[in-house]
């Protein structure tokens, strides 16, 4: 057994390696069902290739993608239709980020790259009335439902990368080509740190080794009332 493991994980990194997928944009259509019809302004933090600023392009009067990396957003830039109401920036989102307020507010595996604290009260002062906030974020397994979750996505995992790859070796796409970086908060300080900048966000553990966060900025005026 004790050998066995350690071969069925070099399996698995050989198996991923030749037939990746984006886990984060397994998750673009189910962000875009957070937001009420049309938005007027739209902000993506982290926004990478910019796969989910055009997607917000379809619901939104105006995108602003904003990242770090130079590299990746001139890729965003080369993949997006001049045409398109998106925009990209290089910067730092908790301070270059072009002034809200913004009607739809997306930060996809990119939260845990700040300081968590200080990224939610940002976006929360970027948020127009009525706004809602999306976060995608990692977490750093520690509980048993933690490792249960990812006991389970595990094998979802090895279906998912089959069949969007049709079975077939395929290229890293653009959007996994930023640099990445471990998480380092654990889910439930994920959450105890939310409730207390955000008043009724709503978080859950996902599958791949996700959580999500919304928010909607009424839920503060409701909170205070």
């Amino acid at each position: 057994m004790t050998t066995l493991l350690p071969r069925v994980l070099r399996a698995l990194e050989r198996f991923h390696a030749a037939r990746p997928w984006d886990h984060n944009a397994h998750y673009h259509r189910w962000i875009l069902r957070r937001f009420p019809g049309r938005v007027g302004r739209a902000l993506d933090v982290g926004s990478g290739s910019g796969d989910l600023a055009r997607r917000l392009a379809s619901r939104a009067g105006a995108v602003c993608g904003i990242d770090v990396d130079a590299a990746i957003v001139d890729r965003a830039r080369e993949l997006t239709d001049p045409a398109a109401p998106v925009s990209f920036i290089v910067g730092d989102a908790l301070r270059e980020a072009p002034p809200g307020p913004y009607d739809a507010l997306t930060c996809v595996a990119t939260i845990h790259h700040m300081p968590f604290t200080d990224a939610l009260t940002c976006f929360r002062q970027h948020l127009a009335p009525g706004g809602t906030l999306v976060v995608v974020g990692v977490y750093r397994p520690r509980s048993r439902s933690d490792y249960l979750i990812d006991a389970v996505a595990i094998p979802a995992n090895v279906v998912m990368a089959w069949i969007k790859n049709r079975g077939r070796r395929a290229p890293r796409p653009a959007a996994m080509t930023a640099p990445t970086r471990p998480a380092t908060m654990t889910f439930a300080a994920i959450v105890r740190e939310a409730r207390h900048v955000l008043p009724g966000a709503r978080t859950r553990r996902r599958l791949f080794w996700r959580y999500t966060l919304v928010w909607h900025a009424e839920a503060a005026y409701s909170a205070r009332q």
